[in-house]
């Protein structure tokens, strides 16, 4: 089986000081051009003068990245098909490695391990991190709705209960 390793098929870029007002002037001629309906697109000119235009989710892609490199922060392209390592995975979510592992362990991420090594697909690492977001919105309205139930979120004279 093949296997698309993110550190493979993927490419990091780096803000470039050298040409942060190149990359700030793109920025803002992306937001002008999709703040508005334009009658054309952005385009690329080729070397020979054919114009291309942009899809515009490749507009809004560039917006994205540019923005980012323009604030100095790195962007990190790669396929939604990439397999990544555990290493790699954790760090994409911001956790350890042995929680990972206890997460892939559990079954709350798909994994493949063909030999010793685990790997794990981008889109299942997106998909696990928007279901977590989603669970922890729902956990905290739940909380907010319990405090108000029995009243912690009630007016007071501005005393906390604790010092009165």
């Amino acid at each position: 089986m093949a296997r698309t390793s993110a550190s493979a098929d993927s490419r990091t870029y780096l803000p470039d000081q050298e040409h942060e007002a190149e990359i700030v002037d793109f920025v803002a001629a992306l937001e002008r051009a999709g703040g508005q309906i334009p009658e054309r697109r952005p385009a690329i000119i080729s070397a020979d003068g054919t114009q291309h235009e942009l899809p515009e989710a490749m507009v809004d892609v560039l917006r994205h990245v540019a923005s980012a490199l323009s604030a100095g922060r790195a962007v990190n392209v790669a396929p939604l098909n990439a397999m990544l390592t555990t290493q790699e995975a954790a760090g994409f979510l911001g956790v350890s490695r042995p929680t990972l592992v206890r997460i892939l362990e559990r079954g709350e991420i798909p994994m493949e391990q063909p030999g010793r090594h685990r790997y794990v697909r981008l889109s299942d690492l997106l998909e696990y991190q928007q279901r977590s977001r989603t669970e922890r919105r729902h956990a905290l309205q739940n909380m907010v709705e319990a405090s108000e139930e029995v009243g912690l979120y009630e007016a007071t004279d501005g005393i906390p209960p604790v010092l009165r």
